[in-house]
């Protein structure tokens, strides 16, 4: 029996719970769309992802494939347990309203990963201030030597997928990336799907 495909529609997000040991697989359906995604323990909300501690364990900047990633008080919260892509970022910070009027000049309302973010934790009391550097699915930063900062469309196809096991307990929220830039100029859906261990399979 196939897994239930949730879709998060093209500039919007989603939290949910996942149980420890539960598998989450994210999913890009039709290439070059990134998404954000912030961890926190279910029981304890002040433990969070950390950005920091998951390049300091790690020991790369680039995490795919048999990494982990780390919270803020050094427990694994999330192992990489596939990805078909194998580009993503944890350096930058979610998209927000002062990212389109400083960095694209845009004068109106945007949408912004920060702001579903926002929206869809608030239910768990979580505010604004309290959500961390995501680990952005599918995105294509690049650095030179000099550590210039690049931002290129991802280079995900159709079909791309990443998938995770749960190392604990945690509240999950994760967008369909907003910024243009990062999506290569168009935005589209992002599908993912839960199950236990037992119930593994690949898309």
């Amino acid at each position: 029996m196939k897994p239930l495909i949730n879709v998060i529609d093209k500039q919007s997000g989603a939290a949910f719970k996942l149980n420890k040991n539960d598998i989450l697989t994210v999913i890009d359906p039709m290439g070059k769309q990134v998404s954000d995604m912030v961890l926190f323990n279910a029981d304890d909300y002040n433990e969070k992802l950390s950005s920091g501690k998951s390049l300091d364990f790690e020991e790369n900047l680039l995490l795919t494939k048999g990494n982990v990633l780390w919270s803020n008080r050094s427990h694994k919260m999330m192992h990489i347990l596939e990805d078909t892509n194998g580009r993503n970022d944890f350096l930058l910070a979610p998209c927000s309203p002062e990212t389109f009027k400083i960095m694209y000049n845009y004068k109106g309302e945007h949408p912004s990963c920060l702001g579903n973010l926002q929206h869809h934790l608030k239910p768990f009391g979580i505010d604004r201030d309290s959500i961390p550097t995501a680990f952005n699915i599918f995105m294509n930063v690049q650095f030179n030597t000099n550590g210039k900062l690049s931002v290129l469309p991802p280079t995900s196809k159709a079909g791309d997928y990443i998938q995770f096991k749960a190392e604990m307990d945690l509240l999950v929220g994760l967008t369909a990336c907003s910024a243009e830039d990062s999506n290569g100029g168009s935005f589209k859906p992002i599908h993912y799907y839960i199950e236990t261990a037992s119930k593994h399979t690949t898309p």
